[in-house]
């Protein structure tokens, strides 16, 4: 039976019903809805441009609909032949409870507005449905279980499909904020265009795609050059999962054929340090056998040895990298990073390395003061600091405006010119720029996590390539103070480390401030005590002081499960 009346539920930016226009046959009347209402989509061109080609179209958008009250919501709009919902996520903090629950609402709401013989449509991720079609196959308490919510409504699971986006052009789920994607007008976006458009002044540009972030842990490397701790990497597995993922952890994803990574998942359940794991590398255990890359260096030879490097052109690479960090406002677990790599004449190279680095100098700087006060007086920000091996660089920046929390330097890239590619006639160089560092100096974003947020407020207080001061929505938001000690044990050891990243899994990343406060010694047993201040806060969300209070009940129990220590 060909569907007379589609409904479209859970729409982001209505990209699904933009491309699904053109592929209908005459006479298919179609109502898109989404959860947001109209005004929080006006910072958003592609959500604009959609609704554009909607309504020329003559196609109904309802907004502020929820797609479990759809009889509510629709009230004298009849029967659906159909009912699409894509990829449907309450949030990227929610656990699978959350997500469950939402399946089990949303099938009863259908029942209420579905046409006799109508079928509902719904888009998942590898995983998790919990059926046998997932390949791999979740266990079922940690899946959505779509066949026990759909039952909850009345409905019975009577066909699997791929969902194949070629079938519907210019589609992309909204559920990842990719900001380096025209035509976002993201800061972290906005300042990597304008970076890149001032060194093509000078230099032959030649922009390639970026690479997945999953690396093989037999891979040549999983690390940059010169680094070889992989305590500090994100291990993962796409064959297992935890029953406590998605109900600790944020989603930090990047998304390729149709797998989704949760990088928090995994790591806080396949900790290095945690539930007596023991593997070939360092205690990572046998089942995490892929890395999240820590830089796009990774990536040098390969692109070096491919077939369409050109000497002299300056190779550009912009993804997401993810690393292990201490929890600070100027650390990131997950950040964009932009890689140059440029071949070099030997007979040539300080001359072309002195250009290079002299204009990088000067575009940074002037992107570091565009939203200084006029009159301000700015000596140098920008500075290459020579490393021990007389060769590669790490890249300083004066903090002018961030108080009393950052008084040192900040680290916002490198200069690797010793590379391990060796040519009789070329030499290269690689030069890393953390981007989202990059951007909230020079819009004076003083957190990290703000870049991440969801809400669109955000956004909308951006201009498309424009650089200017960012002022927050979020007013002098509470804080809330817990301290925990513990007893440690000999025999495991203690990786700090770790206790970091055990703690922004647990709080959702509303953890801002991670404080060592003391250590004690038994005089009698000389069995060790840590002490640490711990810090609650959110930017762009409301956090009171129960969620807090329950957030510090549930880490107490983490670390005790997994760094084996016990609590004071």
């Amino acid at each position: 039976m060909v569907p007379r009346r589609l409904l479209l539920v859970g729409e982001g930016n209505f990209s699904f019903a933009a491309s699904l226009i053109d592929t209908l046959e005459p006479g298919v009347r179609v109502t898109a809805t989404c959860l947001q209402h109209r005004a929080d989509l006006q910072g958003d061109p592609v959500a604009l441009e959609n609704l554009r080609r909607l309504r020329e179209r003559g196609i109904e958008v309802r907004f502020a609909v929820d797609c479990t009250q759809l009889a509510q919501a629709l009230q004298a709009h009849g029967d659906f032949d159909r009912i699409y919902f894509n990829f449907p996520h309450c949030g990227r903090k929610a656990g699978v409870a959350r997500n469950r629950a939402l399946l089990a609402k949303f099938f009863q709401s259908c029942a209420d507005v579905l046409a006799k013989d109508g079928e509902v449509h719904v888009a998942l991720c590898r995983g998790q449905g919990g059926t046998p079609a997932d390949k791999p196959q979740r266990e079922w308490h940690n899946s959505w279980q779509v066949v026990a919510m759909a039952a909850l409504g009345g409905f019975i699971l009577s066909d699997v499909h791929p969902f194949r986006c070629g079938a519907v052009p210019g589609y992309k789920c909204t559920g990842y904020r990719r900001f380096l994607e025209a035509p976002s007008c993201h800061p972290v976006r906005t300042i990597n265009e304008k970076l890149i458009a001032e060194l093509g002044k000078t230099f032959p540009l030649k922009r390639l795609k970026c690479l997945f972030p999953l690396l093989p842990r037999g891979g040549a490397s999983v690390l940059p050059p010169g680094t070889n701790d992989l305590l500090s990497a994100f291990w993962v597995s796409l064959h297992e999962d935890s029953p406590h993922s998605e109900a600790l952890s944020g989603e930090i994803t990047q998304e390729m054929e149709e797998v989704l990574v949760s990088v928090s998942e995994r790591t806080f359940a396949k900790s290095p340090a945690g539930d007596g794991c023991s593997g070939a590398h360092e205690g990572i255990c046998e089942e995490a056998t892929l890395c999240l890359r820590s830089s796009l260096l990774v990536h040098g030879e390969a692109i070096l040895h491919s077939p369409d490097f050109l000497p002299g052109s300056l190779h550009i690479l912009s993804g997401p990298v993810f690393r292990k960090c201490h929890i600070s406002p100027f650390m990131m677990p997950a950040f964009h990073e932009t890689l140059f790599l440029l071949g070099l004449n030997k007979n040539m190279e300080e001359n072309c390395l002195s250009s290079l680095l002299d204009h990088l100098k000067g575009i940074l700087d002037n992107l570091l003061t565009e939203t200084l006060l006029e009159g301000s007086i700015v000596s140098t920000l920008v500075e290459f600091v020579l490393q021990p091996n007389g060769k590669d660089y790490i890249i300083h920046v004066k903090p002018l405006s961030f108080g009393p929390d950052c008084t040192e330097n900040l680290i916002i890239g490198s200069v690797v010119t010793s590379a391990t590619v060796t040519h009789e006639h070329q030499c290269f160089v690689f030069v890393s720029i953390n981007l989202d560092l990059l951007a909230m100096l020079a819009y004076d974003i003083s957190d990290w996590r703000i870049l991440w947020t969801f809400d669109g407020r955000f956004l909308r207080r951006f201009a498309p390539g424009k650089i200017e001061r960012f002022k927050s929505y979020s007013l002098y938001p509470p804080h809330y103070v817990h301290d925990i000690s513990f007893w440690l044990d000999e025999k495991k050891g203690f990786n700090e480390l770790e206790f970091h990243t055990i703690a922004r899994a647990v709080s959702q990343d509303t953890i801002i401030s991670v404080q060592f406060l003391g250590r004690f010694q038994h005089p009698e047993t000389e069995q060790v005590s840590l002490c640490y201040r711990l810090i609650y806060q959110t930017c762009d969300k409301a956090l009171s002081l129960k969620l807090a209070a329950a957030m510090q009940s549930r880490l107490r129990e983490e670390i005790q499960r997994q760094l084996h220590v016990l609590l004071r």
